[in-house]
């Protein structure tokens, strides 16, 4: 697979195009990969190796009975952000996959929510296969309304000859 930070960059620099409607593009190209990444319309604004943002945008579909982003969308946004973290930073020789989530939420998701997922490179060549990639969720007057940790499992990739 094609380093995510990488096809991030391309599509969101291509001169015909701009970067917001790169934005958009690799967004919807991205949120294909599972059908939940789709459900929240994430646009992700920044991918590079231990660090991915993306936006959820306030709609309907992912308020619940009170009006705000429902617990499961802001959840959905901030595993999103980590697929791509993950996927733009685990050297070649390694895979992950995700093994636990814990969250806490802090105030109700009135706005727009931005979705941080943030990790140290030095968390990526350790031997340690447990990695935590930190999680926030902020409303647009930088309030956090959730914040955790996604427990990963990262391993050496099998080899060929096995």
């Amino acid at each position: 697979m094609a380093n995510v930070a990488d096809l991030y960059k391309t599509t969101t620099t291509l001169p015909i195009i701009g970067p917001l409607v790169g934005e958009r593009l690799f967004s919807l190209a991205f949120a294909q990969k599972a059908p939940y990444f789709a459900s929240i319309h994430p646009r992700f604004t920044k991918i590079e190796p231990n660090y991915a943002e993306l936006v959820i945008p306030k709609r309907r579909s992912v308020q619940n009975h009170i009006g705000t982003v429902h617990a499961i969308a802001l959840c959905n946004g901030l595993e999103a952000a980590m697929g791509a973290l993950a996927e733009s930073t685990i050297p070649k020789n390694k895979r992950w996959i995700p093994k636990g989530m814990d969250i806490s939420y802090t105030a109700k998701a009135t706005t727009d929510i931005t979705c941080v997922a943030e990790t140290d490179a030095e968390q990526w060549t350790s031997d340690n296969p447990d990695l935590h990639v930190r999680v926030k969720g902020y409303r647009t007057d930088g309030v956090v309304v959730i914040e955790g940790v996604i427990k990963l499992w990262v391993t050496e990739k099998p080899s060929k000859d096995a």
